[in-house]
């Protein structure tokens, strides 16, 4: 075995399995949207590339830490079809607008239920708006694992976000409440362009074992996990530094929330 293939492979494997930290990590996956429509919400997909076959044994293609930071990676696609802008108003305010007025894929309602404009007050700068975006994946372990969300930085857009999405990570044995795309929008001079099925952003998983590969499965709703989920989802309406009630949550957890479908 060569080192590249040890670094990719085994690096921190026999170190983590004398502790007991198995290789592979099972994931649930599952969806909790309160209303209709439960079918915009798209299968988390393994990221993949569609590159040509490699010329040489020393292209990008067959580097292994290139190859085990791909396969990490796992791809949310984008739930629908919209363009949003920024319009001045009479009075000179800034107001959010569906672009596409009439000719729009979403109603009004539909467009309420999916995001909102957070509160000036809660904007990291005064110039940069922030939105937040309904994002119902739940994640869930019964073992040690984070979920790390990050914008889709290995696809390449023909036409740039104006801003960046603001990424995320928190453990899904303890808190695994489903996700929110929050949006800052940096040049409010130009849309906001989503398209159905594209890239919306990226899921990845930390475990005790470095090496460990995640399996990621769907889930079932279990009694179990819903009532954990409605313990501990919009807790931060009512109090901040949600971190700090990670002890008392797992110490109400049930034993076991992974229930592959």
């Amino acid at each position: 075995m060569s080192w590249d293939d040890y670094f990719a492979e085994d690096a921190g494997a026999a170190e983590a399995e004398t502790r007991g930290k198995g290789r592979t990590v099972t994931v649930g996956w599952t969806v909790r949207w309160p209303g209709n429509g439960g079918a915009i919400w798209a299968p988390p997909k393994a990221f993949s590339r569609a590159d040509r076959k490699a010329a040489s044994a020393k292209s990008i293609q067959a580097c292994p830490a290139a190859i085990d930071f791909d396969r990490r990676h796992f791809v949310i696609p984008c739930p629908v079809d919209l363009t949003l802008e920024f319009r001045r108003n009479a009075q000179g305010q800034i107001q959010l607008v569906d672009a596409d007025g009439e000719q729009s894929a979403m109603r009004p309602q539909g467009r309420a239920n999916l995001f909102i404009v957070q509160p000036p007050g809660e904007w990291r700068d005064p110039d940069r708006p922030i939105i937040q975006f309904t994002a119902p994946y739940v994640f869930v372990a019964d073992e040690p694992c984070y979920v790390v969300q990050a914008a889709p930085y290995l696809h390449w857009f023909p036409t740039p976000r104006p801003g960046v999405q603001m990424g995320g990570r928190f453990p899904v044995h303890i808190w695994p409440r489903p996700l929110a795309w929050a949006f800052e929008w940096y040049d409010i001079s130009k849309p906001l362009v989503l398209k159905r099925g594209e890239p919306w952003f990226y899921v990845s998983f930390e475990t005790e074992n470095p090496s460990a590969r995640v399996r990621l499965v769907e889930q079932e709703m279990t009694p179990e996990l819903e009532g954990y989920l409605a313990s501990i989802t919009d807790v931060s309406n009512y109090v901040n530094r949600t971190y700090g009630l990670f002890a008392e949550a797992q110490r109400a957890r049930p034993a076991k929330l992974v229930r592959p479908k």
